[in-house]
């Protein structure tokens, strides 16, 4: 059984700064590349290192770093038939600034992922009999987040929707549709208007989710650790204590494990923290795929921790 990733899939143009700069303000760089990136393939590079057959429909441009994108995901073994190269537009492409402690600003020109629609759905819509669940972000247009997620919907298919970059207006029928998603504490309160900054307020938007109709509401808060709200419990896991490098991509780790415990049948409780170690590994390295741990890394991270890997669960009311 797999994963289906449907999403964007980016190159990414990377500059390390001291600082992130202010409005208006022009800082010193340290340091610059380009790599393979995107939520959506990210995401489906995270499953697919932690060893489950993972498939992304999503569209890349007709330009060089089309290629090179398909290319990066073959190689990282994600099932790239359904991807389609789209000749009448770019790459998408994704400018990000990342400051020496990790944290960053990113803008983000949609190129191809603009145009995935109802073509893209229908690939979709011929794995699904094989697949043990849906990933999907919001760097597609939502009515195609929409559309995927009725079809996956009837076929009973769980949706895992990471609501980046976020909406406050998504329709009530997607939340109703959605078995889990996955804000950070950032996302949260945009989709909420609400303050989402620690624990206790990440399980007030964590219920509030649920109450639109959502199945599951996980809240990340980084460096506080997790918060999950299911219909018959609310949970905390503490973070992993890592020296963080480089978070652009740990998000997408985390969903990208979470998915792929899912697909494993693993319980609600280990797919969090799956997602949190996973988020943890990634935020050591530089890069987005190529940060992505492999199975060994996360199975040989969670026994170094088995503090937390063992009682990192606490329920709160």
């Amino acid at each position: 059984m797999s994963v289906i990733v449907l999403g964007s899939i980016n190159i990414d143009i990377v500059a390390k700064v001291s600082r992130l700069p202010i409005a208006g303000e022009t800082v010193h760089g340290s340091d610059f590349f380009t790599t393979a990136g995107g939520k959506g393939a990210n995401q489906a590079v995270a499953a697919a290192r932690l060893g489950v057959e993972t498939y992304l429909v999503g569209r890349v441009g007709g330009d060089r770093f089309g290629q090179e994108l398909l290319t990066s995901l073959r190689d990282f073994s994600v099932q790239t038939e359904h991807a389609i190269v789209d000749d009448r537009a770019p790459s998408g492409t994704a400018v990000i600034v990342v400051d020496r402690h990790g944290e960053n600003q990113i803008a983000i020109v949609a190129g191809a992922n603009g145009n995935v629609g109802e073509t893209d759905v229908e690939s979709m819509s011929k794995l699904l009999p094989q697949a043990r669940v849906l990933l999907m972000q919001l760097e597609i247009p939502l009515s195609t987040v929409e559309l995927a997620a009725t079809i996956a919907r009837k076929q009973k298919v769980p949706i895992v929707l990471d609501p980046a970059p976020a909406y406050q207006d998504i329709p009530a029928q997607l939340y109703a549709s959605i078995d889990i998603i996955t804000p950070n504490e950032t996302e949260a309160s945009q989709l909420l208007g609400m303050s989402v900054h620690n624990p206790e307020t990440a399980r007030c938007a964590a219920i509030a989710l649920r109450e639109k109709g959502v199945g599951t509401a996980i809240v990340k808060l980084g460096s506080q650790g997790v918060v999950c709200a299911t219909a018959s419990k609310t949970f905390f896991t503490p973070a992993f204590p890592v020296k963080a490098i480089d978070t652009v991509a740990a998000g997408d780790a985390f969903n990208g494990a979470l998915a792929a415990a899912i697909s494993n049948g693993l319980s609600i409780e280990q797919a969090v923290m799956w997602g949190a170690a996973a988020g943890a590994l990634c935020a050591t390295k530089s890069g987005a795929q190529s940060a992505m741990p492999s199975l060994d890394e996360l199975k040989s991270f969670l026994d170094r921790h088995r503090d937390i890997a063992t009682s990192g669960v606490i329920p709160i009311l």
